[in-house]
């Protein structure tokens, strides 16, 4: 299958995934990741597999792999003279250890790699996604009001259907807006809420009759909250403490 993302666009992510843009760079990609979604899920495919191969082991240099190094170096000097043509960087026989751990290192992790491109997207990605591409956008939400009667309506015209978009002021839970969400294939619709300085994504995934949860998650960076009911399948994300945000849930589901 041919990737609707240009290569030229593949390397603007991947400079954007390691800081390697320029501000005004970064700002323009950022712009427009927030209005389209091809390029915002490539994104998000990006950084979920830097994250997963951050956390592969490290492979450890044993003694005994030293001084077979060590041996290998003094036996064959045809490979000690490449190597003394990067001494500025490696030395001796370590320069040839150097080289192999790491071979094996990015061997390994282009397995890991193939795995998870193959397992595909998480569900839990797809929410921190959305979740990250609303605070690079210039607003997060689409409708801007505190009032449930103004954003509810908006989503049920948009979408035909939406969650209730509870008022919790008095709970320290400010409704800000709303707006519509791509996961995968699906439009979902988005309530936002602000406690403090955070922002809270509450994605309701329509078409689930089960009652479940809620379950704590971590992903992407962010702490969610996942649980069904009413007819949704539920997802708060935020940048919350995980007791926080669970304060918000517990509000939400009680009113």
């Amino acid at each position: 299958m041919v990737s609707p993302i240009s290569d030229d666009d593949l390397m603007l992510l991947n400079a954007l995934a390691d800081a390697e843009l320029d501000a005004g760079a970064a700002m323009a990609l950022e712009r427009r990741l927030a209005t389209e979604p091809a390029l915002a899920a490539e994104f998000d495919r990006i950084m979920a597999l830097k994250e997963r191969v951050a956390g592969l082991e490290r492979p450890v240099v044993t003694s005994e792999f030293e001084a077979r190094m060590a041996a290998l170096g003094t036996a064959q000097p045809a490979v000690g003279s490449v190597v003394r043509r990067g001494a500025s960087i490696f030395e001796g026989w370590r320069a040839v250890a150097a080289t192999i751990v790491v071979t094996a290192f990015i061997a390994s992790g282009a397995t890991h790699l193939i795995e998870v491109q193959h397992t595909g997207f998480s569900m839990e990605d797809a929410v921190a996604g959305s979740h990250r591409r609303s605070l690079l956008a210039t607003n997060p939400v689409d409708i801007a009001s505190s009032d449930r009667h103004t954003v509810k309506p908006w989503l049920d015209a948009k979408l035909g259907i939406s969650p209730p978009a509870t008022d919790l002021v008095a709970q320290g839970y400010p409704l800000i807006g709303g707006r519509v969400d791509v996961l995968g294939s699906d439009t979902v619709p988005t309530l936002v809420y602000r406690h403090n300085e955070h922002l809270i994504t509450l994605l309701a995934a329509p078409g689930t009759e089960t009652v479940s949860g809620p379950v704590s998650l971590t992903a992407g960076g962010y702490n969610m909250v996942h649980w069904t009911g009413g007819g949704f399948s539920y997802w708060a994300v935020s940048d919350l403490e995980p007791v926080e945000l669970a304060s918000f849930v517990a509000d939400y589901r009680g009113n």
